[in-house]
C-alpha cells in the first residue's frame, strides 16, 4: 500500500505543479542578473549533484553496503560511489545544455510558450508509460543486483550508474519538466525511485507508479487544452 501512496502523492505532486511550468523552468534555467554562463553552469552543476546524492543515497546505501560485505574493503565504497554520481553529473549537463535552449527558444516563440503545459502533459505520459516497458523492467532488476565479481569498483560505480540512470530516466524526465524547485515534487520522485529499488515487488510497484503516472499526463493534457 505504501507505493500506492507515493504514486498518489506523484500524480498531485505533478498536477499541482504544472500550473507553474512557465514560472518555475524558466528561473531554473535562465541566468541571474550579472552571472556568466561558466558561473551558471556551475552553480547549476553544483545544486544538480547534491540534489542527485540526496535523492538517490537511500537506495544506493544497501547496494553500497552489499558492495562493501562482498569486497571487505570500505574504503571502495566512496570509489562505487564515485564512479555512480560521476554518471549522474553527465547527465545533469545533458539536462542543463537541453534545458537552456529549450528555455531560450520559447522565450523567442510565443507559440510555443502556450504549447508547453501540452508539452509537459505529454512528457509525464510518456515517462508514465516507460514504466510498463520490457528495457524499464531489465535496467530495474540491473540495479538491484550486486555482480558475484565486482570488478574495480570504479567500473562497479560507473555501470551501476549506468543502469540506474536508464532506469529513472522517465521518473526523472518528470522531475525536470514538473518540479526541479519544487520539493513536493522532487519528494514523489525520491519516493518513488528508493521504493521501486527496495520492495520486493519491483515490477509491480514500477507498473503502479506507470498507470498513476500515465493517468496524471493524460489529466495534465486535458487540463491544458
Amino acid at each position: 500500500m505504501a507505493f500506492l501512496g507515493v504514486s498518489a502523492l506523484l500524480f498531485v505532486a505533478s498536477a499541482v505543479a504544472t500550473v507553474g511550468w512557465c514560472t518555475s523552468m524558466s528561473m531554473a534555467w535562465m541566468r541571474m542578473p550579472g552571472q556568466t554562463w561558466p558561473g551558471f553552469a556551475a552553480s547549476f552543476l553544483g545544486m544538480w549533484v547534491v540534489m542527485m546524492v540526496a535523492m538517490m543515497l537511500p537506495s544506493l546505501s544497501l547496494v553500497l553496503w552489499r558492495y562493501r560485505e562482498a569486497v571487505g574493503r570500505s574504503w571502495l565504497i566512496a570509489v562505487v560511489g564515485g564512479g555512480y554520481f560521476f554518471v549522474w553529473t553527465l547527465f545533469g549537463m545533458a539536462a542543463f545544455s537541453l534545458g537552456v535552449a529549450l528555455t531560450t527558444l520559447v522565450m523567442h516563440q510565443p507559440a510555443l510558450a502556450r504549447a508547453m503545459p501540452i508539452a509537459v502533459g505529454v512528457v509525464v505520459l510518456i515517462a508514465g508509460a516507460y514504466q510498463f516497458t520490457a528495457w524499464k523492467a531489465r535496467e530495474l532488476a540491473s540495479c538491484r543486483a550486486l555482480p558475484a565479481d565486482p570488478g574495480t569498483a570504479w567500473r562497479y560505480g560507473l555501470r551501476l550508474g549506468l543502469h540506474c540512470s536508464r532506469c529513472c530516466v522517465g521518473l526523472m524526465a518528470i522531475l525536470l519538466v514538473i518540479g526541479i524547485m519544487d520539493l513536493r515534487v522532487m519528494a514523489a520522485v525520491v519516493a518513488a525511485i528508493t521504493i521501486e529499488r527496495l520492495a520486493p515487488a519491483a515490477e509491480r510497484v514500477a507498473r503502479v507508479t506507470g498507470v498513476v503516472v500515465v493517468g496524471a499526463g493524460l489529466f495534465l493534457i486535458g487540463n491544458a487544452l
